[in-house]
């Protein structure tokens, strides 16, 4: 079992924890031969169990090592030590893509293409040395606090496939290859495929096809088309949708069949991002049938031209030759013999010339009948494109129902369930779903503030963005009247919402007929009644359509990614606050924004952002004495001894670290976090010496006192402030 501070290999010495995986722990650790710090990963009991998996480990960890590239998670040694198998790798401060991606909820088309140019480099390195990683995920790519992109354990997931261990598989089957989900051959191109979907991932911000089970989402991959990321991105470029297509191909022979024809598509998109430049290969296109041309037309006639010649000149050559054998049947005996041997050889080449001809009209058949078949064959393939394309003339009606149908839903999302819900809560989901909600609320002393009551449409319903939602919400048993400020330039009517106790949010849309700058509508309207503190939302007007930049969703990111995306977004950052939030989960991170995600702004327009410092806390202080060790704590304890006295809260915060032989000690410390702490005496007491007498010989034997050093813990109760 791994200890903190043990030494490992005569040369590692253990020194914390970083990380675990479904198959091993991760150790920050130190090499002490050279003087560098390591990461170390060690096998979990259960895998160090199985020695055909270990086997298998060990060879592939030590292929491994002997890869060395810079996007690589380099290798550094394999060992084992009394049971425990470790691999020790180079140490990379950052955090995994996965983290990053979920960080920033996507990435830009050129981080997104950068990262992939780096890890397709990493791969590459690794399929030219024959190393296939076969676990190409977000999980397994690390981004250094530097930039650098760097993907780790090569190798270790060919051992883990070929002994079909499944943990940590539901991280896995989401970029798993068709051919690996049917559990048959792998090889570089499988790789290639999941890098295709960490490159949709990246791009949209989820991974392509999901499930409840594993086998469910296996079967998707070996069934199911690739959704196209622009669906969910729009402005993502034509290249670049291409090149995940490609990546992502259910046949291996039709994706990239190299990392580096990868590459070079990758940066050929960051050139020209809009241009069709990716090839789609169909290996089937060679075998496949192919319409005549006019020119092989032409050759074919006169290929069949030629061979009648040749059989008419043939026909005729037989004619004078019989005519020539009649005419020398008069002739003297004695030539017969000479004769009848000229004749054999020439009926010999009269048996070649018929065989000849027989097999130059049999080719001239087949000819024909290549064509004709060739010709059938072509008309079917025209009809069949003519229908696919909607372009011959008896294409009715059906096919265009049947194409309506298959798009009433496009663009539409399922209605999820608000009532019952806090409506906070609802409004980012909807808004998630780029769906805008309005607020209505109504008076209840049943209810509690916040609580969505009612909605206008019903859960699991098809919607789009143009459908009118609207929430009634419960305003309490005592709610406050919401200003009208509906006309009001954006000053006053942020000003009046505020002093009634409201928080503002802002957003924007073109409307012509009021000004540019005041408030077309608000929600909740003016005049009814909404519990304070809640949220009510304006929408300001940008006078006539113009060119506008559309708001990010900047909620949950921390705040230099939120400064980053909206710089990125053609915005300025305005005054950033750090304020308490109640949501534990939003500490360090942002929790609001001053215009809401959807809305569309000036370009450079200011963005104020909130960043929670985690829920209001309440403080403690401590005021009073500290007694010496009582006789029940130590009945050893003698007054005057020197005794170490420290006082730590809960927390971990030290307030008092200082040696004494005096008691009581005042102490007075206000501001504590945390509720409860630990006084703690440390102090030497010596034992008395002892007398001995041997009954037989009189001796007196004397045994001095020897110092103990002992340690009384003692608990104690913080008083909260007001």
């Amino acid at each position: 079992m791994i200890k903190i501070g043990m030494i490992i290999g005569d040369r590692y010495e253990v020194l914390e924890k970083i990380g675990t995986g479904g198959m091993s722990d991760v150790y920050k650790a130190k090499d002490h031969k050279l003087n560098r710090y390591v990461a170390m990963k060690v096998l979990k009991q259960e895998f160090s169990e199985n020695a055909n998996f270990v086997s298998k480990f060990r060879v592939e960890a030590q292929a491994a090592a002997g890869l060395m590239h810079p996007n690589i998670v380099n290798v550094y040694d394999v060992g084992e030590e009394n049971g425990i198998y470790f691999i020790v790798m180079e140490l990379v401060e950052g955090i995994t893509l996965k983290k990053y991606i979920e960080k920033k909820a996507r990435l830009s088309v050129k981080e997104a293409v950068s990262i992939a140019i780096q890890v397709s480099m990493g791969i590459e390195a690794a399929h030219n040395n024959h190393i296939i990683h076969r676990d190409i995920k977000p999980q397994n790519i690390i981004i250094s606090k530097e930039g650098k992109v760097k993907v780790t354990d090569f190798g270790i997931a060919k051992a883990a496939t070929s002994n079909t261990i499944t943990s940590n598989v539901m991280g896995s089957v989401h970029y798993t290859s068709p051919e690996q989900a049917r559990g048959g051959y792998s090889d570089e191109k499988s790789d290639i495929y999941s890098l295709g979907i960490t490159m949709f991932e990246m791009l949209t911000g989820r991974v392509p096809f999901n499930g409840e089970t594993t086998v469910a989402i296996a079967i998707k991959h070996i069934q199911e088309p690739l959704p196209s990321p622009r669906d969910y991105i729009p402005e993502i470029p034509l290249s670049v949708e291409q090149i995940v297509f490609k990546c992502c191909q259910k046949s291996p022979d039709r994706r990239y069949q190299t990392m580096a024809d990868l590459v070079t598509d990758l940066k050929q998109s960051l050139i020209n991002p809009d241009e069709d430049f990716v090839k789609m290969v169909n290996p089937d296109e060679e075998g496949s049938t192919r319409m005549i041309t006019d020119k092989d037309m032409m050759q074919i006639k006169r290929q069949s031209d030629r061979r009648d010649s040749m059989d008419e000149a043939l026909r005729l050559k037989k004619d004078v030759r019989r005519k020539y054998y009649d005419e020398e049947d008069d002739e003297d005996e004695e030539d017969m013999l000479s004769e009848d041997e000229d004749e054999d050889d020439l009926e010999e080449d009269m048996d070649d010339e018929e065989e000849e001809e027989y097999d130059s009209k049999m080719e001239k058949v087949t000819t024909i009948l290549a064509v004709v078949a060739a010709l059938l064959i072509g008309c079917i393939v025209l009809f069949l494109v003519g229908k696919t394309l909607g372009i011959l003339p008896f294409e009715g009606l059906g096919s265009k129902k049947e194409e309506d149908a298959g798009t009433e839903d496009a663009g539409k999302v399922e209605m999820p369930k608000v009532v019952g819900r806090q409506v906070e809560e609802v409004k980012t989901e909807l808004l998630g779903l780029g769906l805008t909600p309005e607020i209505t609320y109504r008076e209840t002393d049943e209810y509690e503030a916040g609580l969505v009551l009612e909605c206008n449409i019903g859960i699991g319903q098809m919607v789009d963005s143009k459908t009118e939602i609207i929430l009634t919400v419960s305003a309490g048993a005592s709610g406050v009247e919401v200003p009208d400020v509906a006309g009001m330039s954006t000053a006053q009517a942020v000003s009046n919402l505020e002093q009634k106790g409201f928080v503002v949010n802002r957003t924007e849309s073109y409307d012509a007929a009021v000004e540019k700058g005041n408030v077309i509508s608000q929600s909740p309207e003016g005049g009814t009644k909404a519990p304070s503190g809640s949220a009510v939302t304006i929408r300001i007007s940008q006078g006539a359509e113009d060119n506008k930049v559309r708001v990010p969703d900047l909620i949950k990111l921390s705040e230099m990614d939120a400064m980053a995306t909206i710089k990125e977004s053609g915005l300025d950052v305005g005054s950033v606050r750090e304020v308490n939030h109640e949501d534990e989960s939003l500490k360090g991170l942002v929790c609001y924004q001053s215009y809401s995600v959807g809305s569309y702004v000036d370009p450079g327009t200011a963005i104020d952002l909130q960043v929670s410092i985690g829920p209001k806390q309440g403080t403690y202080s401590f005021v009073g004495s500290i007694e010496a060790p009582s006789a029940a704590e130590d009945p050893e304890y003698r007054d005057g001894l020197n005794v170490t006295v420290t006082i730590d809260t809960a927390d971990g915060i030290q307030l008092l670290n200082t040696s004494t032989a005096s008691f009581p000690i005042s102490v007075n410390y206000t501001g504590i976090r945390s509720a409860t702490g630990t006084v703690t005496f440390t102090y030497m007491v010596t034992t008395d010496a002892t007398t001995q007498t041997n009954p037989e010989t009189g001796e007196v034997t004397t045994t001095e006192g020897t110092a103990v050093q002992k340690t009384v813990s003692r608990e104690v109760q913080f008083t909260p402030e007001s």
